[in-house]
């Protein structure tokens, strides 16, 4: 195996996801028996500058379904297709609207399951 880079490294870890860093963390403290605590310790000061960004690049969606419109039966085909609820579940969610259909999903699939229950009649909002 061809040994890596920092740079290298580094740009594997850029594309990965912060619950797939974690567990690369925990591996890697299991493996070499080491923490790192220290590492968490040195990040803390810049802490109160994190939020800031986290806001500006919002990376999770929640797809709100406001209104279930005239259709509301194709409405209830697409939210089962989206969530895999049961029959009565999926009504009671488009009878109850306004309800989250989709919660912490990435931009890709929120804009995928809005236009899916839009083209049903849906009335839908993505936050």
């Amino acid at each position: 195996m061809a040994k890596l880079s920092q740079d290298d490294l580094l740009a594997q870890f850029e594309e990965m996801t912060l619950i797939e860093l974690s567990e690369f963390v925990k591996a890697f403290e299991e493996k070499f028996d080491v923490t790192a605590a220290a590492a968490v310790a040195v990040a803390a000061p810049g802490a109160p500058g994190a939020p800031v960004e986290a806001a500006e690049e919002k990376d999770e969606f929640d797809v709100i379904l406001t209104g279930a419109g005239d259709k509301k039966i194709q409405v209830i085909k697409v939210v089962r297709e989206l969530t895999s609820l049961g029959l009565k579940e999926a009504k009671d969610l488009v009878d109850g609207a306004p309800k989250p259909v989709l919660e912490k999903v990435n931009k890709e699939a929120a804009d995928k399951a809005a236009e899916a229950l839009k083209g049903a009649g849906a009335a839908v909002e993505v936050k």
